[in-house]
């Protein structure tokens, strides 16, 4: 029996990269997994794959940028399995352009699909959470607290989440819905054999961290074991934010 047995989990932007590895996580401990993302071809693929293992896999096409499909994809996720326990705020984009060249549109269109979205997918999952309790779980970014040149809509987009979960979990904390974020720091989730050493050895850990970091988080939050642990934010990062870096 999985540790997830009978609940209901949506995971937005779950077709790909971290996404793709929380869907898994959370169907290999038996949950019914809801995988809401815009990529119609990747997402159909691992809801097949995984729907071969035996596990129970619903892809739903949403635009996480639009209010009306985030709407259906929660109806249709009650509809299909009569419940919602966990939500995973993951979809997101890192689209970076020059400070002096940003459009309001690129702007918008970072913070609607990062931010907006958050809010959005929250607000519409805690109308069913609410009957029986739940947990959120939003991910943001170690960009929250720190940057690179040109990543203005991004950072803020993911400093943003940081602050709603705690606002979030204040709010929901009456109807027994937790709400937690992860900051990911440096995950790579493609090509981690063609690292380099110097990458490793960034992180106190000595490794760059892989998609699996953050699903095990995941399902540590989701757990209802741990229901006193709300309005917080995990980074998950091997350590290199907590690393003085001086020049010789």
């Amino acid at each position: 029996m999985g540790k997830f047995e009978n609940y209901c989990v949506i995971v937005t932007g779950g077709a790909n990269g971290i996404g793709k590895s929380i869907v898994k996580a959370f169907a290999l401990e038996e949950a019914k997994v809801v995988i809401a993302d815009v990529d119609e071809n990747n997402g159909r693929a691992l809801e097949q794959e995984l729907s071969e293992q035996g596990f129970k896999v619903l892809f739903i096409k949403t635009d996480v940028s639009s209010e009306q499909s985030i709407k259906e994809m929660i109806l249709k996720t009650e509809k299909s399995f009569e419940q919602i326990n966990i939500l995973i705020n993951n979809a997101g984009i890192s689209s970076f352009h020059p400070f002096f060249e940003m459009s309001i549109k690129q702007w918008d269109q970072v913070i609607n699909t990062n931010l907006r979205s958050v809010f959005l997918c929250s607000q519409e999952a805690a109308r069913y959470m609410r009957k029986t309790g739940g947990s959120i779980i939003n991910i943001a970014s170690t960009r929250a607290t720190m940057s690179e040149s040109d990543t203005e809509a991004y950072s803020a987009s993911k400093g943003g989440i940081v602050a709603i979960t705690h606002a979030l979990a204040r709010t929901l904390s009456s109807y027994h819905i937790r709400v937690n974020s992860i900051s990911p720091g440096w995950i790579q989730t493609e090509g981690y054999d063609e690292l380099r050493e110097g990458d490793h050895k960034q992180h106190l850990t000595g490794r760059v961290g892989g998609p699996e970091d953050i699903s095990r988080c995941c399902l540590f939050l989701a757990n209802p074991e741990n229901d006193f642990i709300t309005g917080q934010d995990f980074v998950i990062d091997g350590g290199m934010t907590k690393k003085m870096i001086y020049k010789p």
